[in-house]
Order: C-alpha cells, then structure tokens, then sequence
C-alpha cells in the first residue's frame, strides 16, 4: 500500500471512530472502534493496515499472535490467520480453565488481573500481542511481563488506537506501534 493511500485510509479511519466523553466515569473519553468493526470494508482496511504496519516492523516471523480480552480478541485471531500463526487469548482471571499463569495491573479507573494459559506458549516462542487501544499501558505491560514469565519472545505490540497524552507505550516493556493516535 502506498503511503499517501495508507495516510488517507487512517484518517478515514479515524474519523469513523465514535467518541463518548464521560465513559465509563466522568473524564474519560471512550474510544468506541465497534462503529468501524461493523462496517465491512473498514474492518478489511483495518486488517489490512495492521498488516502492511507488521511487514514494515518486519514482525511477520511470530509464531502466536496473542490478543488481549476483550476487543484485542477481535482482530488477534484475524491477523493470526494472515500471519500463518497460532491464536492465544490472554483473559481476565476466572474466565480460562486448566492451570494458568496470572498477573495483577492497575489501569486508568480500576485494577484487574489477567491469566494466560500456562501451556499455551512454549519457551522462546515469538510473539506478537495485538490489542485494540493503549491507554495507560497497564493491561500491555502486565501481558509482556506474563509472556516473560513464560520466557517467550515478545516480537511487539501492535494496537489500533493509541491515547498519546497517557504515555502508555513508556510502561510496555517491548516496542509499541499504533496506527491511530488521539
């Protein structure tokens, strides 16, 4: 794709996302990307961004694509698909059976904690996480440091939106890339 058809797709994009201010507690604004997912050809833009974004960063030689609960879920196993890669979820605790790997993480407005199957990466497997926005970084830096534990290779993270002024990418122990910033 070339760059000015890549620019003038993400600006689309970008504008199509809804904003709702005040969601879920006053002073945040929610990024919503269900009003582009639903639109086919937005959706096939995204994946196609997302991939060109991956060739680029030369993150095409992974082995998992590991998507974040719950919207990272959504384009994780699509890209996982093109990538020729396995699919792992990491999820909110309680949510996966058989023995797991967890870590606690505190976000903007609360703390939770994320578990990762414990036999679902095998050591010095490459990985790419996806996720659908950084904010804070919280939920991306407690997965890279849960895959650690599991002493795979996190290749990047790769995220739709990213909210700049939060500084999010700085508390992510591997490199973060986004297409959309607010």
């Amino acid at each position: 794709m070339d760059s000015t058809l890549y620019e003038s797709t993400l600006s689309d994009l970008k504008d199509k996302i809804k904003s709702y201010p005040d969601f879920p507690k006053e002073g945040i604004v929610f990024r919503d990307i269900f009003s582009v997912l639903r639109d086919p050809a937005c959706l096939r833009n995204i994946l196609d961004l997302m991939v060109a974004k991956i060739e680029l960063l030369k993150w095409t030689d992974v082995d998992v694509v590991v998507g974040l609960e719950s919207r990272g879920f959504i384009l994780a196993p699509l890209l996982a698909v093109k990538l020729n890669a396995g699919f792992v979820p990491v999820r909110k605790k309680g949510r996966l059976p058989g023995v797991c790997k967890e870590i606690a993480y505190t976000l903007e407005y609360r703390s939770d904690v994320l578990e990762i199957q414990q036999d679902s990466i095998h050591q010095g497997q490459r990985v790419l996480i996806i996720d659908d926005l950084i904010a804070t970084g919280g939920s991306l830096g407690a997965t890279c440091k849960l895959l650690s534990g599991l002493n795979a290779n996190v290749v990047g993270c790769l995220v739709l939106l990213e909210l700049e002024q939060l500084h999010g990418s700085k508390n992510v122990e591997a490199p973060v890339e986004s297409l959309i910033t607010f």
